[in-house]
């Protein structure tokens, strides 16, 4: 295929708007059409971001814009049909995380991409945050021999707060809502991505600022890699108290660690700063509009940390589409084949959480 621009069609017009929008812009991508449940919300928000057609189907955006591409940033239960629904009609895919509501619909997504011989990827976008990827490329590197243990905390009194206010699948366990799929697929998704494949966890699944709601607003997962890692995984949005960040990998030789943007090397002789290579190192972020934030779940994005990561995906979505040799430098891309695996380990959490014992991850 020659280099080309390629159409996109963004289904969702919360995060799709607030994110998928603008990052899949700088990757090249010109977004042709908009697609929401409600239309006078669409049409608003189409009109807002300056997208041309506003529809409430694929179907209709099939039939009014020329599209090679589709970005799903819905809720989780409803990402089977529109992805299964995108491949089948030949079109490239990338879908949001929570990848699905379980196994079962998660191998039928692969599938379906796979037949139809389309690229597909998962929102996983901070692969490319600069810290993590250079934490994984220093992992690699054997900057710290065989890693052994690995601690990855996340505190955030996001919901400790009466009255706030989320969207309402995220509070609804048979709609995949939770913090775990919210927070916890990126977790996830980095110890894959670095540390190898999970193969047993212990979890639980507590709610700590309880509003109600069937899904939980924390968790706590101690979990064992098939390459001999240990670890931990734990993050509330329920709690009150500082904002807690901890990611920590130690190995035979030394331990590696991120504070903030910048990751850390410690070892007998101390501890340094490891340098950001230029090629890891993201634009400033960019906060989106204010005025498309409604609910505080919304307020999470106000930021823009996530666009420049992003933004790399897409590109490399994009790149994929046009046949193009991905950079073995670059951090690999996940696709649905990794949607699968990592929602096995979230399938192995929610039995272990609800029947109290460990859980042996079953292979994708």
């Amino acid at each position: 295929m020659t280099d080309k621009t390629l159409g996109l069609a963004v289904i969702g017009t919360g995060f799709g708007c607030i994110t998928h929008v603008p990052a899949f812009r700088d990757a090249g991508f010109e977004v042709r059409a908009l697609v929401g449940r409600d239309r006078d919300r669409t049409v608003d928000r189409a009109e807002r971001m300056g997208i041309p057609h506003a529809t409430t189907s694929l179907d209709e955006a099939l039939s009014v814009a020329d599209i090679d591409a589709v970005t799903i940033a819905t809720p989780p239960h409803t990402h089977v049909a529109l992805a299964v629904e995108a491949a089948e009609r030949g079109l490239h895919v990338v879908c949001e995380k929570p990848f699905a509501a379980d196994l079962s619909e998660a191998r039928a997504m692969l599938a379906a991409a796979e037949k139809s011989d389309v690229v597909h990827m998962v929102g996983t976008e901070f692969r490319y945050a600069s810290p993590q990827a250079l934490l994984a490329r220093q992992i690699r590197s054997g900057a710290i021999g065989a890693p052994r243990l690995a601690t990855f905390l996340m505190h955030l009194p996001l919901f400790a707060a009466e009255g706030s206010e989320a969207p309402g699948w995220w509070t609804d366990a048979s709609s995949g809502g939770g913090w775990l799929g919210a927070q916890g697929t990126h977790m996830i998704d980095q110890i894959r991505s670095t540390l190898g494949e999970f193969e047993m966890v212990s979890a639980g699944l507590p709610v700590v600022a309880d509003r109600g709601q069937s899904a939980e607003d924390s968790f706590t997962v101690h979990f064992r890699t098939t390459t001999g890692v240990d670890g931990v995984l734990q993050s509330t949005v329920g709690a009150w108290g500082p904002l807690l960040m901890t990611t920590r990998i130690a190995g035979t030789l030394g331990t590696l660690s991120i504070n903030g943007d910048k990751v850390f090397h410690a070892d007998a002789t101390g501890e340094h700063e490891v340098p950001m290579p230029a090629d890891l190192t993201n634009p400033a972020p960019q906060p989106p509009p204010h005025d498309l934030f409604q609910t505080t779940y919304d307020w999470m994005h106000s930021t823009g940390l996530d666009r420049a990561p992003y933004a790399r995906l897409a590109d490399a979505f994009r790149r994929r589409i046009l046949g193009q040799a991905p950079d073995p430098n670059e951090p690999p891309a996940a696709t649905f084949r990794d949607g699968v695996a990592g929602q096995a380990v979230l399938d192995a959490i929610r039995r272990s959480a609800r029947e109290g014992r460990s859980v042996r991850v079953e292979a994708p």
